[in-house]
């Protein structure tokens, strides 16, 4: 069995606490059968995701070497001060 620590606000607390004195159970046993209820209340379904991979985007195939950007860069920008005038 695995022990966890949950944090409850006071009124839900005071509420499970007070149920737990009533049937004579523990708090972790009403805390065991309410998570069992609420899991078989609503259950999985349908297949789990895979795991987040990032989207693939299709660049139209033009590869330019990176060390090559600068020099295009400043070819594209010297021919469009050249079409301003």
């Amino acid at each position: 069995m695995t022990r966890t620590q949950i944090q409850l606000p006071d009124e839900l607390y005071q509420r499970a606490k007070a149920f737990a004195a009533q049937r004579e159970l523990s708090l972790a046993e009403v805390t065991r059968r309410g998570l069992e209820l609420f899991l078989d209340r609503f259950p999985s379904t349908g297949p789990t995701r895979d795991a987040w991979q990032l989207p693939r985007v299709d660049a139209g195939g033009i590869k330019v070497p990176l060390e090559s950007l600068r020099d295009i860069a400043v070819d594209d920008e010297s021919t469009r001060s050249l079409d301003d005038r």
